[in-house]
């Protein structure tokens, strides 16, 4: 019985044995268990891209980034994304206002004047330049305005839409004054300086000896005093001068700014300039040190740019310029210019003018004083303002998008993909906030859309090659950078140029087409000037701005000083990407040709996927992408008082605006080392202050994931436990409102 049951018992196990070996021997065309294949097939890509990811974080981050490098080969000639977490774009953000638009009429100005330059009773040299070297025949307004009035000897404030020819509405009548002085500019001799010369015999066969001659100095020293806020602005007027003067050797230009060495310009002061440009603290540094400056003989006194002289905090120096020149010459000329008029420039007007000329220029419909549209007329200065307007072009077309905080920085990228390659002859000015904002999405985006475009296009055709060229200007360049810069982007038919305010001022840069303002500007007058780089003496331009949906109401501030802006939608921005194959994803079950906005949006976030990429490849670069985050809110806190219900920190979703730096998470170490050297000057926190800010902070320091759009439920907890939410404030940079350097 026992053995029976034992041979049964041997033969079950043998059929199981047999079951085993037929499952370990199956047929490969049989098809696995389905989780199993699922658990196959994903093993090998989470290595490969892990192995990818330490070798792109050991690698150097000013290599040459190629997002191809990290995609995963599946075997059948195909690529497919990384496999690494990221987030959705198109996810938990807010909802777009509808964008409800006053409708304004907005100021305009005529550009142009029937009258010629002959008429204004000019020297014959001087027509002759204005009509050969500059290539002008007829008169803007504002110089039609300006020019008779100044050539009276009036002090004048004028106030004139951008891009209308301010410049050569102040220079023509200095350079036309100095040349008709009776008395030519003195020389006088130096005694220190004795140069020696040898001299040929009377048959001119040999040498007979040497002859000593004595060098000859202008002393009168300038009789003309531009003040500009801009080193480019200052470059940009001496060489409009310089043309100018051509017929008139006997006058001397000159420029002082930052950056260039103070012996070679004490030198230049020394030989004699006549017609001196100069940046405000820069000459408030040779009054103070050179001791052969001097305005005993000047006439004219001319700020251009009056307003952003004193936005820039120049307003110490041009107290102490005016006490210097007051010293020393009581009876002069004084000239203020500017699109827009703030109230410290009228404070400086009263001050400096006497009896002044308002001079502005507007159409019939907003001129009431004068219905001939004759608008030089003595007034008070603060009736230059009375309108609370500025003049914008006509032939300029303001655009708007309202774009959500993770995806602002492929909506960037979209449009400049598409004005720098998907079309011809475009140049484009991007504005953005502070210097490291812009050293920041300069690096990215020629590691990231010129060289992968370049490298996508490397089996393309060579008319279907990108022709991206991305430049940069900003402060804390050093200055022969930045005057190469600017001269190269001058030049060039093409480009991007990616800059802060301190190309927004006052600088003729040709065939400009596109203003992009990507941080909003801090006032409606910065915007005007922004959008004055386009547009300029008739040309046609266009502007767009980029808002956050928190920000929608700035529009209606812009409305209040008579600024319509039409809308764009983000789709429209996005779509060009279908216009390329260069982002385009691999999804399963998808027509050829299809496109759509599910298509629209799979092509967005593989272009996120390449600027995450890079910004995670290196420990560099992820330092360099929180720097920039934290610039970029420190200079949101900066915004003025009466914007702040619209710009304020609080309205920021940390973890969405730092997915617009590549980002994946929102940092939590942001200004360790700023608050470690303020330690010893901060005074004990009030308890209470404390403990709102440890709310605020619980709830922007929060994933991308998250919405940013729940009640402040979470925060009530943190107020109560403390501890982590107050460490995290030690760390914040929100405390952190200093304004950006330009």
């Amino acid at each position: 019985m026992e053995a029976a049951g034992w041979a049964r018992m041997v033969s079950a196990g043998g059929r199981t044995q047999a079951k085993a070996t037929k499952r370990k021997h199956q047929a490969p065309s049989e098809a696995p268990p389905a989780k199993r294949k699922k658990e196959t097939s994903f093993l090998p890509a989470k290595k490969s891209s892990a192995e990818k990811t330490q070798r792109a974080f050991r690698g150097n981050a000013q290599n040459t980034f190629s997002p191809k490098k990290n995609w995963v080969n599946t075997g059948d000639g195909k690529q497919e994304k990384p496999c690494i977490k990221t987030s959705s774009l198109f996810k938990n953000n807010p909802d777009i206002p509808e964008l409800h638009r006053p409708v304004v009429q907005q100021v305009r100005e005529q550009v142009f004047a029937p009258e010629t330059f002959q008429e204004l009773g000019l020297h014959p040299h001087l027509i002759s330049t204005i009509n050969t070297v500059l290539k002008m025949s007829t008169m803007t307004s504002v110089q039609k305005r300006s020019i008779p009035v100044l050539l009276e000897g009036r002090d004048a404030l004028v106030r004139s839409q951008t891009g209308s020819g301010k410049t050569l509405a102040y220079f023509i009548p200095v350079v036309q004054s100095l040349q008709a002085m009776k008395s030519k500019i003195q020389l006088a001799l130096c005694p220190h300086l004795l140069c020696y010369t040898k001299v040929l015999s009377k048959d001119c066969q040999a040498w007979s000896g040497t002859v000593s001659f004595r060098v000859y100095l202008r002393s009168d020293g300038p009789y003309a005093l531009i003040l500009v806020p801009t080193r480019e602005l200052a470059l940009q007027s001496f060489d409009t001068v310089q043309k100018l003067l051509k017929p008139f050797t006997w006058i001397v230009p000159g420029v002082l700014m930052g950056g260039e060495k103070r012996k070679s310009e004490k030198a230049r002061l020394r030989k004699g300039i006549n017609i001196l440009i100069s940046t405000p603290g820069r000459l408030v540094d040779h009054i103070k040190s050179t001791k052969n400056i001097h305005f005993r003989r000047m006439q004219w006194l001319i700020l251009d740019e009056a307003d952003r002289i004193l936005d820039l905090g120049f307003e110490k120096d041009v107290t102490v310029i005016l006490n210097a020149v007051n010293a020393q010459c009581q009876k002069r000329q004084n000239v203020l210019l500017s699109a827009t008029l703030s109230e410290g420039v009228t404070r400086l007007a009263d001050i400096s003018l006497h009896s002044p000329v308002s001079i502005s220029v507007l159409d019939k419909s907003h001129d009431q004083s004068d219905p001939r549209g004759q608008v030089a007329q003595e007034v008070t200065p603060q009736a230059a303002d009375k309108l609370g307007s500025f003049a914008i072009p006509e032939s300029l077309d303001q655009h708007v998008v309202l774009v959500p905080s993770k995806l602002r920085l492929v909506c960037l990228a979209a449009f400049l993909l598409q004005k720098g390659k998907l079309e011809q002859d475009q140049k484009v000015i991007v504005f953005f906030s502070s210097c490291e904002l812009v050293e920041f999405h300069y690096h990215l985006f020629q590691q990231t859309l010129r060289n992968h475009l370049q490298t996508w296009a490397s089996g393309q055709s060579a008319s279907a090659s990108p022709q991206l060229a991305f430049l940069r200007l900003h402060g804390d360049m050093v200055q022969e950078e930045r005057t190469a810069v600017f001269q190269e982007f001058s030049r060039s038919g093409t480009g991007i140029l990616l800059c802060t305010d301190v190309a927004a001022r006052g600088l003729d840069l040709p065939q400009v087409t596109w203003i992009v303002q990507y941080s909003a500007p801090s006032s409606p007058a910065e915007y005007i000037h922004r959008i004055g780089r386009t547009a300029r003496i008739g040309c046609r331009g266009s502007s767009l701005l980029i808002l956050a949906p928190s920000e929608a109401e700035y529009v209606n501030s812009l409305a209040a000083h008579k600024i319509n802006i039409s809308e764009v939608k983000m789709e429209d921005i996005l779509s060009i990407l279908t216009r390329d194959d260069c982002f385009k994803g691999r999804r399963r079950n998808q027509k050829s040709h299809a496109v759509g906005p599910q298509e629209i949006r799979a092509r967005a976030t593989v272009l996120q996927t390449v600027f995450e990429d890079y910004v995670h490849s290196s420990q560099r670069t992820v330092s360099w992408a929180k720097k920039a985050l934290q610039s970029f809110i420190r200079a949101y806190a900066a915004y003025p008082r009466e914007l702040k219900h619209i710009f304020h920190v609080r309205s920021l979703h940390l973890g969405h605006v730092a997915k617009s730096f590549g980002l994946r998470d929102a940092p939590r170490n942001l200004s360790v080392a700023t608050v470690k050297r303020r330690k010893a000057n901060l005074k004990r926190p009030d308890l209470r202050k404390k403990t709102q800010s440890a709310h605020h902070l619980s709830q922007v320091l929060r994933s991308e994931y998250a919405s940013g759009l729940e009640a402040a439920g979470g925060g009530r907890k943190a107020k109560r436990t403390g501890g982590q939410p107050q460490r995290e404030k030690r760390t914040s940079p929100l405390s952190q409102k200093t304004p950006e350097d330009n």
